[in-house]
């Protein structure tokens, strides 16, 4: 039997779904220890909900994707529209150390895969699909890539594994990150926890904090601030559309999310460096926000957990071993090249996501441990750009290159 939820349903569900998971992390002691996002322990609670409604009584729930998308392009655009040339600059050599440490890794991810693929005596590019394509680019490059796999190189059910290995990119980027820092934090002594009374919504005006930084922060907008910048988003996933549809079949070919960015950083400098017209940063903070915590609720609660049940015992094993990889490549690599500090240790917590899962996850990550030893204003303005921008360019790069060879 199966049950189709509209949007309205969708969004009703994925709510109560981050109420739950607020509960969970809070009344269970080693997820709030653990830094474990609210969205994902919510949405992992609806996942097994779903799949024992599956398994046992064949009930599958449908949710409505097109609003998961909205939500999903709404995050991005956000993270174009905060991305101010000089902000920008602020990463400066930051920013282009944590880019290299990424971008070298999307290339260890699918070496793994490759080998682990032939070690096993499988099609080498069912490793690439269990390399970069899925865990460093997530669902969405996942089911492109999938059906150039099955349409041009024959590998049957590229779409379905694709996404299964996604999924569990996804799950286990949301639950490595938090247990990453913290095991950093407290092996280098680099942060003590706040105490409860400490107030999360003390913090920097808006003019000195990042996209995403201090998410429950009080944020005072008027419904004059709100309907320019919604205009703004309008105008980006407008946008993002149009492109979609002119580039399908091109050379530029790109993801939506990523045409929504872009047309975010235009925008936004556009407005702010050109007609000297000033942004409304609380109020693409709050939108961002939200779309980030209902975006992360309704992918977690869409998933098909049977899809991982049904993988074969040998991909199990590669993506095990993807995770296990990318922690040593944190310990011995990202954390020393980004300074042994706390703002290494939180941007650890964030590469968990960018290369095991998606840039939501990395940002709702780096929350979670903020949220616990204290704010890293260095982590909030390097890792959006890095994950939603330029590692997707990267990725599909190295992914051509391969294909390439093995074509």
């Amino acid at each position: 039997m199966n049950y189709e939820m509209d949007a309205f349903l969708t969004i009703i569900i994925a709510v109560f779904v981050l109420m739950v998971g607020f509960l969970v992390v809070n009344k269970i002691r080693i997820l709030k220890q653990y830094n474990i996002p609210e969205p994902v322990a919510g949405g992992l609670v609806a996942a097994v909900i779903t799949y024992i409604l599956f398994k046992n009584f064949n009930i599958t729930v449908n949710f409505d994707a097109n609003i998961q998308q909205i939500f999903m392009l709404m995050f991005f655009t956000s993270v174009g529209l905060s991305a101010s040339l000089v902000k920008l600059k602020e990463g400066g050599k930051a920013l282009l150390l944590f880019l290299g440490c990424v971008v070298a890794f999307v290339f260890v991810q699918n070496v793994v895969g490759i080998s682990l693929a032939k070690v096993l005596g499988l099609d080498p590019l069912i490793g690439l699909i269990t390399g970069s394509v899925t865990l460093t680019g997530g669902h969405g490059t996942a089911g492109a890539w999938g059906m150039v796999f099955e349409r041009d190189y024959g590998i049957q059910g590229a779409v379905v594994l694709g996404m299964a290995s996604a999924t569990f990119g996804l799950v286990i980027g949301g639950m490595m990150g938090g247990p990453v820092a913290k095991f950093l934090i407290r092996r280098h002594q680099l942060a003590e926890e706040l105490a409860p009374s400490s107030g999360r919504n003390e913090a920097p005006p808006s003019s000195e904090t990042a996209p995403f930084e201090y998410p429950e922060k009080t944020r005072l907008i008027t419904a004059d601030d709100a309907v320019k910048t919604l205009g703004m988003f309008a105008i980006c996933i407008s946008f993002a559309y149009f492109m979609t549809i002119a580039a399908k079949g091109q050379w530029f070919e790109l993801p939506s999310f990523v045409w929504a960015l872009m047309c975010g950083v235009i925008l936004r400098n556009f407005l702010e460096h050109v007609l000297k017209i000033e942004i409304f940063d609380r109020c693409i903070d709050v939108f961002g926000n939200a779309s980030l915590s209902l975006f992360l609720a309704m992918a977690l609660m869409s998933l098909q957990l049977w899809l991982l049940a049904d993988l074969a015992g040998a991909l199990v094993i590669i993506l095990i071993v993807q995770a296990f990889v990318l922690a040593l490549y944190l310990y011995f690599v990202t954390f020393r090249v980004m300074g042994k500090s706390y703002d290494a240790a939180v941007l650890c917590a964030g590469q968990c996501g960018v290369n095991l899962g998606a840039t939501p996850t990395a940002i709702a990550n780096i929350q979670a441990v903020t949220n616990t030893y204290g704010p890293s204003h260095k982590a909030f303005l390097i890792i959006p750009l890095t994950g939603a921008f330029f590692v997707d360019i990267v990725n599909a790069v190295v992914i051509q290159s391969i294909l390439s060879i093995f074509g």
